[in-house]
């Protein structure tokens, strides 16, 4: 019997699954939002520096998920971890390092949210860097990745562990398309501002935030990862001329870096990609996933299959409000169905999955009966 992570990785290959994987894209919104429903841990474990607990609790999402990979975490050095605690009292909880005596209060994840208190907001820069003298200040370029010195600090003893469980899952990595991530120098109208006027100061932006994605792919491989995700936001509101030349080139360039790194390839493209499909299967990932309809534009899982006629795999878009979380079983059921004819016109190259996150809304046992459906139908 093949496992999950095998029947992943021949989806992804020329010759396709016997065996229809299925997959969640988001694990970690989903995790965030149903943290009750999958695991007894207290939600700061979350945050534990303790390798004993972040198993623990990892492990029952696992168990109590069918889904056939999971996310990568990164984790800290063992030195690192030894210096830390976290501490439960009557005002709240608190990371404490005894190293350096920091203290610092932890907040809990807000359901389908984020903390501003955490630092993590929306992007409105005051003053936009426009030289590359000010994108260089602004983005310092990373060290290249050590893996003997990473291997000795033990930064993945999380990842190896957990790639060690049974039945073995598909470990898959993440990283951000140079383009999209601008958006983090920019904000959205800086972004589309520079793109429009300065495609020069754009592509010196792209290069730095490459090379991240550079270490990134091999820390991930060095961790274990299978498979790489490669989010790419906000694009599709560029013009195809724009794409191609800001966009195309550096994911060009990511997936060839990956398949060097021995690892698979997985281009989400998020939005409309009317007028940029010639584009977007000149990108050589080894599969392409894609949002349900949604934000006024239709994306048909049957169409896609055949204009991407088994040159790449493709990952099912199926509806997380419309079906997996508002239509009844029999609805779910016939919309499984459908994508995985679909599958068949793109040679049994294919992943279902849904094409956006687990809304708050929907259970864990939903979640649960869509892939036990898959399993059974496919």
């Amino acid at each position: 019997m093949t496992t999950p992570r095998q029947n992943i990785e021949a989806a992804l290959s020329p010759d396709g699954a016997q065996h229809i994987p299925v997959v969640i894209c988001y694990e970690g919104i989903y995790i965030r939002d149903h943290w009750s429903e999958l695991t007894n841990a207290p939600w700061w474990h979350e945050r534990s520096p303790d390798l004993s607990q972040q198993l623990a609790w990892r492990r029952e999402v696992l168990e109590q998920s069918a889904y056939d990979w999971f996310e990568l975490p990164g984790f800290l050095a063992r030195h690192d971890r030894a210096a830390l605690s976290i501490e439960q009292r009557a005002d709240g909880v608190y990371r404490v390092n005894h190293t350096t005596g920091v203290v610092k209060r932890l907040e809990k994840p807000a359901v389908s949210g984020w903390i501003p208190a955490e630092g993590v907001q929306s992007v409105h820069p005051a003053q936009l860097p426009v030289t590359e003298d000010e994108i260089d200040a602004a983005l310092a370029l990373p060290s290249t990745f050590d893996a003997a010195h990473a291997g000795s600090e033990g930064v993945d003893d999380l990842a190896r562990a957990l790639c060690g469980l049974k039945p073995a899952r598909y470990p898959l990595g993440y990283v951000a398309a140079p383009l999209w991530q601008t958006y983090q120098l920019w904000g959205f109208e800086g972004m589309m501002e520079m793109i429009a006027t300065h495609p020069f100061l754009v592509q010196h932006a792209c290069e730095r935030y490459m090379a991240h994605c550079v270490r990134a792919i091999h820390e991930a491989a060095f961790q274990g990862a299978a498979g790489i995700w490669i989010e790419d936001c906000l694009t599709d509101m560029i013009s195809e001329r724009d794409f191609t030349a800001l966009n195309v080139s550096y994911l060009c360039r990511l997936t060839d870096e990956i398949r060097s790194a021995g690892m698979q390839s997985i281009h989400y493209f998020c939005g409309n990609p009317k007028g940029k499909w010639e584009a977007l299967l000149a990108v050589d990932a080894d599969a392409l996933a894609l949002e349900e309809s949604k934000k006024g534009f239709a994306i048909d899982i049957a169409e896609v299959a055949e204009r991407v006629h088994g040159r790449r795999a493709l990952l099912g878009n199926l509806d997380a409000i419309g079906i997996l979380q508002d239509a009844n079983d029999d609805a779910l059921k016939a919309e499984i169905m459908r994508q995985m004819e679909a599958s068949q016109r793109n040679d049994n190259r294919f992943i279902m999955s849904i094409g956006s996150p687990v809304t708050p809304g929907t259970p864990v046992s939903r979640v649960r009966h869509f892939c036990d459906l898959v399993r059974e139908l496919g």
